[in-house]
């Protein structure tokens, strides 16, 4: 077997068993479904925003998975821009999940975050084997996202009060497709954090060479 790059060119410093995948958040919500959409989304994002501080203090990375708006050309920062616009109507909680400078970023073609990108690179040096998945639409890009991961047999952590989708009835119907059929564990953030499930494995195997 191949020994093991340190890194990825010294661009994935982070170890880590645990990842969140924040999806779609960055978005300018410039679609006819986005009023409704939005009445969810704004509750969930301040959900997302304690979440990703516990997170950060757990040492567990942030990976933003977001569509590049069909522009080929564009990256993460001229997307951050332009939600961050004055005409955008998701401005407040882009603001609110503003990402931090050694957060990581993936921008995807289509629905799910694995189709194309860069994603499954990422996770692999990260040595990555559960998901936190949070973002929008819950019915749709989550959804989607979430059985892409399920299939790569990534453990599964959605917390039901960080998805938002255009109506909840489409979004209870998303987490109960992910608990049923992807063994999702659907507890709200709070709950996922009080039953230490985010908390760094205790059942990490012990490198044999260490303390010799």
């Amino acid at each position: 077997m191949n020994k093991r790059n340190l890194d990825l060119h010294g661009f994935v410093p982070d170890t880590a068993d645990v990842a969140l995948l924040l999806i779609d958040v960055i978005n300018d919500m410039d679609f006819p479904e986005a009023d409704d959409l939005l009445k969810a989304a704004l509750p969930m994002a301040h959900k997302i925003k304690a979440l990703k501080k516990y997170c950060r203090e757990q040492k567990i990375p942030a990976v933003y998975l977001n569509d590049n708006f069909g522009v080929w050309r564009s990256d993460f920062k001229t997307v951050l821009q332009h939600c961050l616009s004055a005409e955008s109507k998701g401005r407040e909680i882009v603001e609110l999940l503003h990402p931090d400078d050694n957060d990581y970023f993936v921008l995807k073609p289509k629905h799910s975050g694995f189709f194309s990108t860069t994603l499954g690179v990422l996770l692999d040096h990260l040595q990555c084997h559960t998901l936190i998945v949070t973002g929008v639409a819950g019915n749709i890009c989550v959804l989607f996202t979430a059985n892409d991961a399920y299939m790569r047999d990534f453990k599964l952590l959605v917390p039901s009060d960080c998805i938002a989708s255009n109506t909840e009835e489409e979004n209870h119907h998303a987490l109960m497709q992910m608990q049923k059929v992807l063994k999702a564990d659907i507890a709200t953030s709070e709950e996922l954090i009080q039953q230490g499930k985010l908390s760094p494995r205790s059942d990490v195997a012990q490198d044999p060479l260490e303390g010799s």
